[in-house]
């Protein structure tokens, strides 16, 4: 199992955080399985897929490069049913420091949502590794994001809410270290048609616009 260091490292390395929330536990497996095929190997598995839980442990088991955490974790139930089952990393899409605690004294990576700065320095002193600004779109999108990192130069942030081609790039010049997306990489069609070429091709588009952004403004 990959230690929570590990963890943070592939995030910020690959700059994507995808979220996988689908209808069905193995639409969820083949969305993971195409993540990792085309150069994504740390995924987010919503707590709202049936079966959840079985999902990450059956990828766990047969994925083993493959890093899979739990996401819309609302409770210290769900966390540890998840947890359990192999997640490497709990996320939320609100602080809850019970389960930011819940998960650090296991030894993982906790990403607690956060939206407010008080939030923000409440889950850094519950122990947070990274913070998830969500929804970050709707509250300003980019311009939010460099607003935090002014009194925040040092949390490791994953914006999240809203991402699309369009904006990536200019959350991570805002200073986000990492990108969550959900519909614009993972398109609900695409699943339901197993259309791997479309997958693939969004995979791409937004590996190659994080490289590119990091590239152009020197970020790291």
């Amino acid at each position: 199992m990959a230690t929570k260091e590990e963890v943070c490292a592939c995030i910020r390395k690959i700059g994507i955080l995808p979220a996988i929330r689908v209808h069905a536990a193995e639409d969820a497996l083949f969305v993971a399985r195409e993540m990792l095929e085309y150069g994504i190997p740390v995924v987010e598995l919503t707590t709202t897929i049936p079966d959840a839980a079985r999902v990450i442990a059956e990828l766990s088991k047969t994925n083993p490069h493959l890093m899979v955490g739990a996401g819309t974790v609302l409770d210290i139930e769900t966390a540890k049913a998840c947890v359990d089952a192999g997640a490497v990393f709990v996320t939320s899409p609100g602080l809850d420091p019970k389960i930011v605690d819940f998960t650090v004294k296991h030894g993982l990576c906790a990403i607690p949502g956060a939206l407010t700065p008080t939030e923000i320095m409440m889950a850094q002193n519950a122990g947070a590794d990274m913070i998830k600004v969500f929804p970050c779109a709707q509250v300003g999108g980019p311009a939010y994001i460099r607003a935090m990192r002014a009194p925040f130069p040092h949390v490791p942030i994953v914006a999240s809410g809203g991402v699309d081609q369009i904006t990536a790039a200019d959350f991570l010049r805002a200073g986000a270290q990492a990108l969550g997306i959900r519909g614009k990489l993972i398109p609900p069609e695409a699943v339901e048609k197993r259309d791997r070429n479309w997958i693939k091709e969004l995979t791409g588009r937004f590996l190659s616009i994080v490289h590119r952004a990091r590239q152009e403004y020197g970020l790291t």
